[in-house]
C-alpha cells in the first residue's frame, strides 16, 4: 500500500513550510496540499521556499490542489466562473512550474459553487474549456487533472460520483479524471460499493476519512480498508491519501509505522 499525507488537513495547525517535515517524522516520505498559498500566482520566494521545503523534508509531492479561492469563506473552486478565467489560467502556469521542479503529477480541480444570477450552462461551458486548458497544460508533465465531488457545501454541484464521471467525460480529455473521496461520497448518500465495482480501475486517485467526523480510520463506521483492498483487486494502482482532521494527539496510531513509507 502507498499513503500519502494530505498534510493541509492532517497538519493545519502547522505553519506551511513545518508541515512536510510533520510528515517525515511521522514516517511518511509523500505528501500532498491544498493550494497553499493566499493567491493564485504567490511570489516567486514562496514557491521557492515551499518546494525547498519538501526537498529539506525527503518528501515526494504527490498531490495539489488548483487554487480554489477563499475556501474559509466557502469558496469550492474558481475553474467555472467566467469572470475568474484568467485567475484560474494563471494559477495552471504556476502549478506547472511546481510540477516540474517537484515531480508531482497529481492535480485537484475544485469545480466552483453555482453562482446566482448566472446560467449554469454558461457555468459548464467555463468549466468544460478550463479543464481542458489545465489538462493540455500539464499532458507534456504527465500530469493527471482530477475532478471531486465534495459534500458540506449546497451550491457546489458535483456531489455524486456520477456528477463528476460526466464532466470527466465531456472534457474528453484522457488526463482528467475521477478523484475518489470516499468520504465525501459517502455523506451525499453515493453508493460506495458500486462506483468502486463500477470504476475503480479508472480513479485518477482515492481520498479516505472516517464517517461521521471525517476522522482517521476507526473512528467511525465505514469499511475504508476494506474499500481500498476491492478497488485494489479492481485495478487501481495509485496512491490513497489520508485525508482526515485527527481526532487525538496521535493521528495515525491506527496505522503501524512499518506500513508508512
Amino acid at each position: 500500500m502507498s499513503y500519502t499525507v494530505n498534510a493541509s488537513i492532517v497538519f493545519a495547525d502547522l505553519p506551511l513550510l513545518d508541515r512536510t517535515a510533520a510528515v517525515a517524522r511521522h514516517g511518511f516520505t509523500r505528501a500532498e496540499l491544498w493550494w497553499p498559498f493566499g493567491s493564485p500566482t504567490p511570489p516567486q520566494e514562496e514557491v521557492d521556499a515551499f518546494v525547498a521545503s519538501l526537498q529539506d523534508a525527503g518528501v515526494q509531492l504527490t498531490g495539489l490542489n488548483f487554487y480554489a479561492g477563499d475556501m474559509p469563506a466557502g469558496e469550492r473552486g474558481v475553474l467555472s466562473h467566467p469572470s475568474r478565467t484568467a485567475e484560474f489560467r494563471a494559477n495552471v502556469d504556476v502549478v506547472a512550474e511546481i510540477a516540474r521542479a517537484t515531480g508531482c503529477r497529481h492535480f485537484n480541480a475544485l469545480h466552483g459553487n453555482r453562482l446566482d444570477g448566472l446560467a449554469a450552462q454558461e457555468q459548464r461551458t467555463t468549466a468544460l474549456a478550463n479543464l481542458r486548458h489545465a489538462a493540455d497544460v500539464l499532458a507534456p508533465l504527465d500530469g493527471t487533472v482530477l475532478l471531486e465531488p465534495v459534500s458540506g457545501v449546497p451550491t457546489y454541484p458535483l456531489r455524486t460520483a456520477a456528477d463528476a464521471l460526466e464532466v470527466v467525460d465531456a472534457v474528453d480529455r484522457e488526463n482528467v479524471r475521477l478523484l475518489a473521496d470516499f468520504y465525501h461520497l459517502v455523506v451525499n448518500g453515493d453508493d460506495v460499493p458500486a462506483v468502486i465495482e463500477a470504476h475503480a480501475a479508472d480513479f485518477g486517485h482515492v481520498q479516505i476519512a472516517d464517517a461521521p467526523g471525517r476522522h482517521e480510520p476507526g473512528t467511525g463506521g465505514l469499511p475504508l480498508l476494506d474499500w481500498v483492498a476491492r478497488s485494489r483487486e479492481l485495478g487501481y494502482t495509485g496512491d490513497v491519501a489520508l485525508e482526515y482532521a485527527p481526532s487525538c494527539e496521535e493521528p495515525f496510531a491506527w496505522l503501524p509505522r512499518s506500513e508508512r513509507a
